[in-house]
């Protein structure tokens, strides 16, 4: 065994080594006094310090409105980690070292003044690379965007196109508009002040190991690339669950909906990248051209093709693991009559040569069972002979599943003999577990996103058509629920898989939803 495992070290092969280093530069954070900062942002920051990957000199610059000083901020990240690190405890002596090339900012992002006072701090630190490499990260609402990256313009902290020294780059987080048309408005008030090669879109479901992984698997591995194709696959089902509900998120919710919220970038990122093409290369734009490419081969749907391929659901009063939850129309900031959808479920298909004729169903949710991600590849019965013949329905097909979280790793099933004397068959499970092979260690998605945006490599991040196509399937949905009450038959108690509905919209062609299981 131990000589087994020295040889697959010894076939490690590593990638990209030829990536640019990650140069000095400033990161500064708009919006720094909100959640995300606090929650991922600077947790993120300061495992990519402590694992020495950020640059030998670099600065950390939070702007925000509220009032406080260099050392109050500190203090209230340095609660934050304690909170919020993956890591525990924080290390003290890491975390001065880190915090030393920490600040704050105060002002209205609205003024002036407040990037005149930011050019100066930026003077201040006396390096020129601290001063002229700049991530710019918009953890602001949409709203304010345009706002912010017309004020670092005309203070001189972006410059279109990167021209001169340096560069700047600028990091905006979901939601990317709320349809396309916001969506078109906001990618053109970007780039009037920032080229798109500037602006990297953050989905951090791209930054998870797991994800990332998916393409290692599907491309490296020659055994199963040969049976990724409707010949051989039934269908795939992709799930996305969540245990909380909406909590203190009701306004947001209410504007959103678990269609806006995870379809239009989590779920149709994740089909995108199990079902898209080869790219040429590894590089960001032949990787993204092949998602926009799948994700425009997605069939259209008219609204006869919506009612017949859509769920969507609402949950009410239940229990989560023997908790007691609120339904979503008495949770705080919703209104009582609401017909937002916590749930959604979607069969949609693929009309390129690959997929022609698969079905896949998609769903996500709150309130939920299990809190899991997981993708399920049904690969078709075997024919009716010999077993098949026996057995009928009761012999089970093979699935391949791939769990992006928790208990992150890939199952295969398949049929084996029982042990004995008699001629019984079962299904077994043969899997790999990301913890068993590697250890715990996972990092963050915002840790590999922030430095990969650092460094300028944009094949985690989204590309402009890529929001656009998206938002034009979900805008489609939408506009056919558009005035339509929820049913009976759409409505499901916390705690379970979701509305009656979700599971005829499966029957109607033989298949049943699989919960996710750990896997162990």
């Amino acid at each position: 065994m131990d000589l087994e495992i020295n040889e697959e070290r010894h076939l490690v092969c590593s990638l990209r080594e030829e990536r640019r280093p990650v140069e000095p530069c400033s990161i500064i954070i708009f919006g720094a006094s909100g959640d995300l900062t606090a929650r991922k942002l600077i947790p993120a920051l300061y495992h990519d310090f402590k694992a020495q990957l950020l640059p030998a000199d670099f600065r950390v610059i939070g702007v925000a409105r509220r009032d406080k000083t260099d050392d109050s901020w500190r203090g209230e990240l340095r609660e934050a980690l304690d909170r919020f690190s993956r890591t525990q405890p924080v290390e003290p002596g890491v975390w001065d070292r880190f915090a030393a090339n920490v600040s704050y900012c105060q002002g209205d992002l609205t003024e002036p003044q407040v990037y005149q006072h930011l050019e100066r701090r930026l003077e201040s630190f006396g390096n020129e690379g601290l001063k002229q490499r700049l991530l710019l990260y918009l953890a602001t609402m949409p709203s304010q965007f345009g706002i912010v990256a017309e004020q670092l313009q005309v203070a001189g902290l972006l410059q279109h196109g990167n021209q001169g020294a340096g560069w700047q780059r600028l990091v905006v987080e979901k939601p990317f508009g709320h349809d396309l048309p916001s969506a078109h408005e906001l990618n053109r008030e970007l780039t009037r002040f920032a080229s798109e090669a500037q602006v990297f879109r953050i989905d951090h479901y791209l930054g998870k190991e797991t994800v990332q992984n998916i393409l290692m698997f599907r491309f490296s591995n020659s055994v199963f690339e040969r049976l990724w194709n409707r010949d051989a696959i039934d269908h795939v089902q992709i799930t996305v669950s969540e245990q909380q509900g909406i909590g203190d998120r009701g306004g947001y919710y209410e504007e959103t909906g678990a269609l806006r919220d995870m379809v239009q970038n989590h779920l149709l990122q994740v089909l995108a990248l199990i079902t898209m093409e080869p790219p040429v290369s590894l590089e960001a734009e032949a990787v993204r051209d092949e998602k926009v490419k799948l994700i425009r081969s997605i069939r259209p749907m008219s609204p006869e093709d919506v009612v017949r391929q859509v769920v969507r659901g609402q949950y009410f009063a239940g229990s989560v693991e023997g908790k007691q939850r609120l339904g979503y129309r008495q949770e705080p900031k919703v209104d009582p009559g609401s017909n937002v959808e916590t749930f959604v479920a979607l069969k949609l298909f693929i009309d390129n040569w690959r997929w022609s004729g698969v079905p896949f169903f998609l769903r996500t949710g709150k309130n939920l069972p299990l809190g899991a991600s997981e993708v399920r590849v049904q690969f078709r019965r075997t024919p009716h002979v010999l077993f098949a013949a026996e057995c009928g329905s009761r012999l089970d097909a093979n699935a391949l599943t791939i769990r992006l979280q928790p208990n992150e790793g890939i199952l295969l099933r398949f049929n084996g003999k029982v042990p004995g004397t008699s001629m019984a068959v079962r299904p077994v499970r043969m899997h790999f577990s990301y913890d068993a092979e590697f250890g715990a260690y996972t990092p963050e998605a915002y840790e590999r996103l922030l430095l990969e945006a650092m460094a300028g490599d944009a094949t985690l991040f989204i590309r402009r058509d890529e929001v656009e196509t998206a938002w034009q399937i979900v805008d489609a949905i939408r506009s056919a629920w558009q005035g339509v009450p929820l049913s009976n038959r759409e409505f499901y108690a916390a705690g379970t898989w979701g509305p009656i509905a979700a599971d005829d919209l499966l029957a109607q062609s033989g298949h049943a939803w699989h919960a996710p299981m750990p896997v162990k």
